[in-house]
């Protein structure tokens, strides 16, 4: 009797157990979207959830379900939103996508957040940033400085909140720089400023000065003269203590420090013009005068391609936030065929790399960085350095 007791327990436990392994097997990995679906960034949200479907489509697994959820573009409906997905007992969530959305996402104890802004400063302990952020980017300029031997570097940057991740990011990546300036985006403010920094005033004065030495000068008359006609040519007269400039600035503001460079006689013909992620803006294509210029980015080969296949599968043309949400789905399914997807909260404080379309993401204590590409704007045209 016993032994068939016994027996009929050892079947058991074997039974038990093959239903847990396909059980198991069989469960299905939820990903909340936490994303704008009212409002004014309404079309914003679609994007994203069309990238991360087209991401579910390119797998090519039934492994992995994607809930979408409203943040209406604030805190308390992201929050409410974010209750919701806990009651469904979703763990991981890719989103928010702006950072005043993150404000009370500490109250979620179990759910670990993918957001999508760069930001870095202040996020509560179960949001990870997962947008290209300044750390990232000062690592490609940093290499891209190494590799061209520069030895003095000034950073330029706005007087703006984003101001306090930069100066976290020179000192996480340790780059060194020569003197780090902060301006206001006034426009006239900004001028007299760059004039400061580039000792516009005295370089200016030094041409002045130079023309009256050489005219007391006891020089042949012919080369004096020759000599005074090529100095009335020139704005400014003197050295500059710096070889690159990284100006930390975007779009229309970018090209005021860069206007500002140049009255003052600062020109990218003489010194490297680095500045931050510029997502292949085209208008500054047209911007001859600001030429070369070099910043770090995303892989534009696999953009393009991205939004090849976006256009041509929902005929709309999607954005760098679509691409990143993209890439976060690939990354939590590599993930979880590599992890023990239970224990999500541990899944990104060791150190891992994951290679997506934006380029490699670097996971390791609840913080992601990639891996950037770096290019150049020179003579009309994107050429990749590296």
């Amino acid at each position: 009797m016993n032994n068939i007791f016994k027996k009929l327990i050892f079947i058991f436990l074997i039974f038990f157990s093959s239903y847990s392994y396909v059980y198991a097997q069989e469960q299905k990995i939820k990903i909340g979207l936490l994303v704008p679906l009212t409002g004014d960034n309404q079309d914003l949200g679609e994007l994203i959830i069309k990238a991360s479907r087209m991401a579910l489509k390119d797998i090519g697994v039934n492994k992995i379900e994607i809930f979408p959820k409203d943040t209406g573009s604030n805190p308390t409906q992201t929050l409410k939103s974010a209750y919701e997905f806990k009651e469904m007992g979703i763990n991981i969530v890719i989103g928010p996508v702006f950072y005043k959305s993150l404000t009370y996402l500490d109250e979620i104890k179990d759910i670990t957040f993918l957001s999508l802004t760069n930001k870095t400063i202040n996020l509560p302990n179960n949001v990870i940033s997962s947008g290209v952020n300044a750390t990232s980017q000062i690592n490609a300029i940093k290499k891209f400085i190494k590799i061209n031997k520069i030895e003095k570097t000034i950073f330029l940057t706005p007087k703006i909140d984003y101001e306090i991740e930069v100066k976290k990011a020179i000192k996480n990546t340790k780059i060194k720089i020569f003197k780090h300036h902060f301006y206001d985006t006034e426009p006239t403010k900004l001028t007299k400023q760059i004039e400061k920094i580039t000792n516009y005033k005295i370089r200016k004065q030094n041409v002045d000065d130079e023309i009256k030495r050489i005219e007391n000068s006891d020089l042949e008359e012919n080369n004096k003269k020759r000599r005074i006609e090529k100095l009335k040519k020139r704005y400014t007269l003197g050295n500059l203590k710096f070889d690159s400039i990284v100006i930390s600035d975007f779009d229309e503001s970018l090209k005021s420090v860069i206007t500002s460079l140049l009255y003052t006689d600062v020109t990218p013909k003489d010194k490297y013009f680095i500045t931050f992620n510029q997502w292949f803006d085209q208008s500054l294509l047209k911007e001859k005068t600001l030429q070369p210029i070099y910043y770090p980015s995303i892989n534009k080969k696999n953009l393009e391609n991205f939004k090849n296949k976006f256009t041509n599968e929902f005929n709309i043309k999607p954005n760098h936030l679509s691409l990143l949400s993209y890439d976060l789905v690939g990354l939590i399914y590599y993930l979880s065929i590599t992890n023990d997807f239970t224990q999500v909260n541990n899944l990104f404080k060791k150190k891992n790399s994951f290679k997506g379309k934006i380029g490699i993401f670097d996971i390791n204590n609840n913080k992601i960085n990639h891996r950037l590409s770096f290019y150049q704007i020179d003579e009309g045209k994107f050429k990749e350095i590296f």
